[in-house]
Parts: C-alpha cells; sequence; structure tokens
C-alpha cells in the first residue's frame, strides 16, 4: 500500500500545522453548553469530539468527507457488476478525503486480499468456545486473538517516536481489515455450517466479493449486495457507540486490535448494531403469533400497537441523531426493489415503513418516528441465505472497522493526547443549581 499510504504521509504534516494553529487561535472559544439533561442524558448532542471521516446531519443523513450515499454510489470505483461501490473506495476516500481511481481501489483490494491468513492459534481459539456462544462474543474474541501479530504493539516497545505512531497503526489496520472477512466467515461456518469452512477465492475477487465467498455464496448480486451493505454502514461520525469506544481505548495508546475488539463489543448491544438481529426476530415473531404469511395492513398496525403498549420499542425505527428516514435504508430499499420485489420478508418491511411511522407520530413519543439502517438489513441477507440473524451485527462489525480504523489513523497522526473527560456527582450538581 505504498501509494495510499504515501498519500497520507503528505497530508498529515500540514493537517498538524492546521489542528495546532487553530487550537493556538480558537482554543479558549466554547463549543458547545452542556446542560444537565444532556449529563444525564446520554451526552446527547454534545459537541466535544472531532471526526474527520464523517458526520451526520439529521436531516440529510450520513455524509462521508462531504458526500452523500447517492454521491458514492455515483463516484466511487464498482465492482464486477458495475452497480454497487467498492469498500475499498470508500477507505480511501474516508482516509484523504479524495475520491479514488480504479487502480487506487485495486491496489486496496490486492493489500487487505494479502493478509488473508487466518492464524492457527485463532482457529483453536474460536473452535474452543461453545458453537452457539453468540457470533459477536466469537468475533470480539477472534479479533483480540489476532492482536499477536500488531506491529503497532510491537513498534511501541522498542521506543517508536510519537509522530511516527500512525505509520505503525496504518500497517496494522490494513492487516487487521484483511482478515476480518476470514474471522467472520469462520464464525459463521462453525456456528451454523458444522465446522465446514470454505476457503478464500480466487485473486478475481474484491475484498466484499471474497467474503461473500467464504459464506457460501457465489450469488452475483448476493456479492453486490455485501459490497454496498459494507460501505454504507462503515461510519457514521464519532459519537455513536462503536465509534466512541474505539476512539477511546486508542488513546490510551492501544493498539487497532484492543481497539477494534473494544467498538465490536459496543456495537453488539441491542441499542446499537444488534438491532438489524432485533427487526428480524421481531418480524419472525409476528409471522409466527399471525398464523404465517404476509400480514394484513390492520394485522400490522394491531401488532405494533401491541409492542407499544407493552411498553417495548418498534425494532428499527428512531435515531439518536436522524430526524428523517436514514438514507442507508433508502440505499437498501432501492437495492431490494431492483431484486426481490415479490420477497415477503421485503413486503412486511414495505409495509412496516407505511405504517408504523404514522402510529409512532399518533403516540408521541418518539423523536424520530422514521425507519433506520436495521429496519431494512434483514429481509435482504436473508433472502439471499443468510437466515440466522444472530450473525448479522457481525456483517455490520466487519464494514464498521473500515471507519473506525480510518478514524485511529488519523487519531494518531494528530498525535491526539488521553481522552479523560471530568464527572461530576449528583450532590455537585443539586449544590451548583440548587
Amino acid at each position: 500500500m505504498t501509494a495510499l499510504k504515501s498519500r497520507l504521509a503528505e497530508q498529515i504534516p500540514p493537517m498538524r500545522d492546521r489542528v495546532q494553529s487553530l487550537i493556538a487561535k480558537h482554543g479558549t472559544e466554547v463549543l458547545c453548553e452542556v446542560t444537565v439533561a444532556q449529563a444525564y442524558g446520554g451526552m446527547r448532542g454534545v459537541k466535544s469530539l472531532v471526526t474527520e471521516t464523517s458526520a451526520v446531519d439529521p436531516q440529510e443523513g450520513i455524509r462521508f468527507r462531504g458526500y452523500s450515499i447517492p454521491e458514492l454510489r455515483e463516484k466511487l470505483p464498482t465492482g464486477p457488476s458495475g452497480t454497487q461501490p467498492l469498500p475499498e473506495g470508500l477507505f480511501y476516500l474516508l482516509l484523504t478525503g479524495e475520491v479514488p481511481t480504479d487502480a487506487q481501489a485495486d491496489e486496496i483490494t490486492k493489500a487487505w486480499r494479502a493478509e488473508e491468513n487466518l492464524p492457527h492459534y485463532v482457529a483453536a481459539t474460536l473452535d474452543g468456545l461453545p458453537a452457539d456462544t453468540h457470533p459477536m462474543t466469537q468475533f470480539s474474541i477472534g479479533i483480540s486473538a489476532l492482536q499477536r501479530d500488531s506491529i503497532f504493539a510491537r513498534r511501541y516497545q522498542e521506543g517508536m517516536r510519537k509522530p511516527d505512531y500512525w505509520e505503525a497503526m496504518f500497517d496494522d489496520s490494513m492487516r487487521l481489515i484483511g482478515r476480518l472477512p476470514l474471522v467472520a466467515a469462520y464464525v459463521y461456518r462453525r456456528s451454523y455450517k458444522n465446522g465446514d469452512h470454505i476457503a478464500p477465492g480466487g485473486p478475481e475477487l474484491d475484498w466484499a466479493g471474497n467474503l461473500a465467498h467464504m459464506l457460501g455464496s457465489d450469488d452475483d448480486n448476493f456479492k453486490s449486495l455485501c459490497r454496498l451493505y459494507l460501505t454504507i454502514l462503515a461510519d457514521h461520525e464519532g459519537g455513536n457507540v462503536s465509534a466512541h469506544a474505539t476512539h477511546l481505548v486508542g488513546s490510551a495508546l492501544s493498539d487497532p486490535y484492543l481497539c477494534l475488539s473494544a467498538g465490536i463489543n459496543g456495537l453488539a448491544g441491542p441499542l446499537h448494531g444488534l438491532a438489524s438481529q432485533e427487526v428480524m426476530r421481531w418480524i419472525l415473531q409476528m409471522k409466527e403469533q399471525l398464523g404465517g404469511g404476509l400480514p394484513t395492513e390492520q394485522q400490522i398496525r394491531d401488532y405494533v400497537w401491541e409492542t407499544l403498549n407493552s411498553g417495548q420499542v418498534v425494532p428499527g425505527y428512531g435515531h439518536g441523531v436522524l430526524r428523517a428516514t436514514d438514507p442507508r435504508y433508502t440505499a437498501q430499499q432501492s437495492f431490494a426493489q431492483d431484486r426481490l420485489p415479490h420477497d415477503e420478508n421485503y413486503k412486511i418491511v414495505q409495509m412496516l415503513y407505511d405504517i408504523v411511522p404514522k402510529i409512532l407520530t399518533e403516540q408521541g413519543k418518539a423523536k424520530n418516528p422514521w425507519p433506520n439502517v436495521d429496519a431494512h438489513t434483514g429481509c435482504l441477507f436473508m433472502y439471499y441465505g443468510i437466515k440466522e440473524y444472530d450473525f448479522f451485527t457481525v456483517l455490520f462489525g466487519v464494514s464498521r472497522a473500515i471507519g473506525v480504523m480510518s478514524s485511529l489513523i488519523w487519531d494518531r497522526a494528530l498525535m491526539l493526547p488521553l481522552e479523560r473527560p471530568k464527572s461530576v456527582t449528583t450532590d455537585w450538581i443539586a449544590t451548583k443549581f440548587g
């Protein structure tokens, strides 16, 4: 990866100067006032992080280095089908802010696929777990087991200079991202296919296409879905749990394996990445309770109200930042409409899109009644044979690694310090405002 690494080496010094200049000129200016409600309410809306790779607008949704998802689908290099962007291209964009050429994306493909080696001790570690261990637990443990090969950890022990941290972080990240499809596929095949593993495909396959192959499918449409999914879920600014956890652990100068494992553990929460699993569980339970087949609109309305009146939420609806339909949902909706318009689960997802926002608006509790990306993921994977919904979040984790590793490289390039916010007690707040 000489070309990408060289481009970063050119960009980092002026970016360091720019940041230092901003701190020198505006370091005492206030970014955000923090209310008592925000302190108790999960720090929602508190501007206290800097993440270069992406930002989320409440109405427009995610922008990767300023580009919307429709723009990315138009501008990024695409896979063999020519219809869906390559995650490799997004990685280049997140790191440099520049849309790569086909050749630059291909260079990343070759570098990632060159790392396709799952050490025997990682396989042995995973095989030592009960096969019914949740796939996200296995995925996190597999990533931690890979840490033995960390370039960053070794060079730090050797006395690496602080300005050079980013290079070791880059080298580690390239190796780690390259190996993630092997870990994910290994977890899937040992958990659901009796350990009947599939070797990586030929060199003509891109990173996402090879993941599809190792999962057990050589369907070109499934490969296209993997390219789209692994691109659009790669990043979602810095405040979400998986991104923030990765950044926080990285601020202690932990290596990328430990950082990503922390992020994956956050992603496994039902209020974050596990939501795609919960959506499909909820839909299948609804179908079973209603006798199977395609429910009527009235049956779905009644079931949604039943869910809400029991004190539960409708999974896949609402978002901490967005106040409109998630553009990642819309991208998957477009994919599904072209390829599986008659699929029963897809039809239910569409019916929910017409029904749920109206009910949530009527209920009056939800700040955002619109679907997020998790509302659409499950029906797509199930259509292409990945029916084990407990595994969906592992695929989310493979994608999210692209964004959080990009940010981690820039964290070390800018030599950001240990993150250590000040906390206060309830007594302190009561005294101050009492």
